[in-house]
C-alpha cells in the first residue's frame, strides 16, 4: 500500500480492507487493487474503508466485496480469472512486428526519431531477399494475430518492397490459418491513385502524422518544396472517405514540440475540422535528430501536461457540442480508460508490465537487424547496437526472444520489481519503456522520482481521474469505448 500525502497515522485493518494503494486525486482519495478496480472516497470515507467500517448495511459493501476490496468476502476464484483474461497477452508471442523498409524520406522533420536518410540514400533500402527472410521469422511467432507495420523513413520511397510484404504475409496468413493486420505509416507524401487502390483492396490500415494547423505542420514537418500539409490533409480526408464503415481506416498522431505548446485548442480543432475520429497526443521523444535540436524544440513534462490538459478539455468541449455525432477521441485517454473502466487490456506496448521489448513486439531494420523495439532500432541509428538480438535469416527466432537482452528488459519493465512502481496506484494501468530509461538515465531499471514518461503518464492519469467524477465526462468517456479499437493506436503509434 502506498503512503502519499495523506496524514499519518493511516487506521488501517489489514483484516477487513483487501490489498490496495492509493493516492489524492482533485481533494479526493484514489484507491486501485492489482485487478486495475478502482473507488474514489472522501478522505473521511476513506479512512473508513482503510479501518473496515464499510460493512454490508452500506450501499457500496457488495461492490467493493465483488472488485477484491474487502479481504474477507473475496471471490479469489473469479479474480484470478479476471487477472489472466487481462493479462492474456503474457501467453501469447510477439504479435506487433515493426518493419523498416527503407530509411529514406523526403521530409526532413525537426524532430525525426527514425533518423532518416535523404532520398538518394538508396543503400538503407530493404532488398526483397531481406524481406522474406523478415517474413519468416514474423511468422515464426506463434502469436496467432499478427500486425506488421511498415516503418521508414518513408516506406512508400521503397514501394516494390512493401507490396512484396503485403502480398507474401497475406498468403502466408491464409494457408496457415493466422489472423494479420497490415499497418502503413506514411507522410502520405508518395500516395498515389493506384497505390491507394492496391492498399484498400488488401485492407491495409493507415497511420499518418499531422500536427496541427498547417504552418504548424509544416513548421515541424518541412517538406522540400513545401505543401506537406496540404497534400497530407488531402490524401487524409480520402482515405478516411473510402474507408468509413470498413475494418480498416486511417488514423493520425501529433508529436508535440515547443511550438505546439500555445496551440492546443488549434491543433484540436484541425483535427475535428478534417473529420478525424480520433487524435494521438504524443511527447517529445529523446531520439534521433530530437537530441541535437532539443533545446530548441524540447520541453518538461510540467509543459507537455499543461498543454495536454486544454487540449484534453478542447476534446471533452466538442463531444458535448455535438452529442448526436460519433465521439472524437484522445487516443492517450482512450488507452487509460480502456484499462480503468474495463476488465480488458489493450495491450498497447508502451503500456504493459511487461513491456512488450521482445516478447510483444520485434523491430526489423532495413538490413535485416533484429531488434528488442523501434526504440531500441533508433537508439541503433544513433550508434548504440545495445538492443540488438540478431538478424532475420541468421539467428533464429528462439535466439532472439530469448536472448539475455530481452531477460534483462522483462525483468526492468515489471512494475512490481521497481521500488516506486510497486508502491504507485497507477500501477495497473501503467508500463516503464527501459529503452527510454536507458537513453534518459543511463539505467533500464530507470528511477522513476526523475522520469520524463513517469511523470506525464501519472500527471495525466490524475487528469482523467478527476474529469471522471464528471457523470458528464463518464459518459463521454464510457462512449469512447464503445468504439471499434484503433488498430494503428493499439498496435504502436510510432513515427511517420
Amino acid at each position: 500500500m502506498s503512503v502519499e500525502t495523506l496524514p499519518a497515522p493511516l487506521p488501517l485493518n489489514a483484516g477487513k480492507a483487501g490489498f490496495f494503494r492509493f493516492r489524492e486525486v482533485g481533494g479526493k482519495v484514489l484507491v486501485t487493487n492489482d485487478l486495475g478496480r478502482h473507488r474514489v472516497f472522501t478522505p473521511k470515507r476513506f479512512r473508513r474503508f482503510a479501518a473496515g467500517e464499510i460493512g454490508p448495511d452500506d450501499p457500496d459493501y457488495r461492490g467493493l466485496c465483488e472488485d477484491g476490496f474487502v479481504r474477507d468476502r473475496m471471490d479469489f476464484e473469479a479474480l484470478s480469472r479476471a487477472w489472466a483474461r487481462r493479462h492474456s497477452y503474457l501467453w501469447e508471442g510477439p504479435n506487433l512486428h515493426i518493419v523498416v523498409v527503407t530509411l529514406r524520406c523526403d521530409h526532413r522533420c525537426v524532430y525525426c526519431h527514425a533518423g532518416s536518410a535523404r532520398l538518394q540514400d538508396r543503400g538503407t533500402d530493404m532488398s526483397p531477399e531481406t524481406a522474406s527472410a523478415v517474413l519468416d521469422r514474423i511468422f515464426s511467432s506463434p502469436s496467432k494475430s499478427l500486425t506488421i507495420e511498415f516503418q521508414g523513413g518513408e516506406p512508400l520511397v521503397n514501394w516494390p518492397v512493401v507490396r512484396h510484404i503485403v502480398e507474401e504475409a497475406r498468403a502466408r496468413a491464409e494457408k496457415q490459418g493466422r489472423v494479420v493486420w497490415l499497418n502503413l505509416v506514411t507522410n502520405l507524401s508518395l500516395m498515389d491513385e493506384d497505390k491507394l487502390e492496391w492498399l484498400l483492396e488488401r485492407g491495409v490500415n493507415f497511420c499518418t502524422s499531422l500536427d496541427g494547423p498547417a504552418d504548424l505542420h509544416d513548421r515541424n514537418r518541412p517538406r522540400p518544396g513545401g505543401g506537406g500539409y496540404a497534400n497530407a490533409a488531402k490524401w487524409y480526408r480520402e482515405i478516411n472517405r473510402r474507408t468509413r464503415g470498413k475494418a480498416f481506416r486511417i488514423d493520425a498522431l501529433l508529436t508535440v514540440t515547443r511550438a505546439s505548446l500555445g496551440r492546443a485548442r488549434e491543433i484540436v480543432d484541425s483535427y475535428a475540422e478534417l473529420g478525424a475520429r480520433s487524435l494521438f497526443l504524443r511527447p517529445l521523444n529523446p531520439y534521433g535528430t530530437a537530441t541535437a535540436a532539443w533545446p530548441r524544440i524540447g520541453y518538461g513534462a510540467e509543459d507537455f501536461l499543461a498543454f495536454y490538459e486544454r487540449a484534453l478539455d478542447r476534446v471533452l468541449e466538442v463531444n458535448r457540442a455535438h452529442p448526436g455525432r460519433r465521439p472524437f477521441v484522445e487516443q492517450t485517454a482512450r488507452l487509460f480508460l480502456d484499462k480503468i473502466l474495463t476488465d480488458r487490456d489493450p495491450n498497447y506496448l508502451d503500456l504493459r508490465s511487461p513491456c512488450g521489448a521482445g516478447i510483444g513486439q520485434i523491430a526489423y531494420n532495413w538490413d535485416g537487424g533484429v531488434y528488442t523495439c523501434d526504440e531500441g532500432r533508433m537508439l541503433a541509428r544513433m550508434g548504440d547496437d545495445t538492443f540488438r538480438l540478431g538478424r532475420a535469416g541468421e539467428t533464429s527466432y528462439a535466439d532472439d526472444v530469448s536472448h539475455p537482452t530481452v531477460r534483462a528488459m522483462a525483468v526492468a519493465s515489471c512494475l512490481d520489481a521497481q521500488p516506486l512502481c510497486s508502491d504507485c496506484a497507477y500501477k495497473p494501468y501503467c508500463g516503464a519503456c527501459p529503452v527510454q530509461c536507458y537513453r534518459e538515465q543511463g539505467d533500464i531499471m530507470g528511477r522513476m522520482a526523475e522520469n520524463t514518461r513517469c511523470r506525464i503518464n501519472k500527471g495525466v492519469l490524475d487528469m482523467i481521474f478527476v474529469r471522471l467524477q464528471d457523470p458528464a465526462n463518464e459518459k463521454i468517456f464510457r462512449r469512447w469505448l464503445k468504439r471499434r479499437p484503433d488498430l494503428c493506436g493499439e498496435a504502436s503509434y510510432r513515427r511517420s
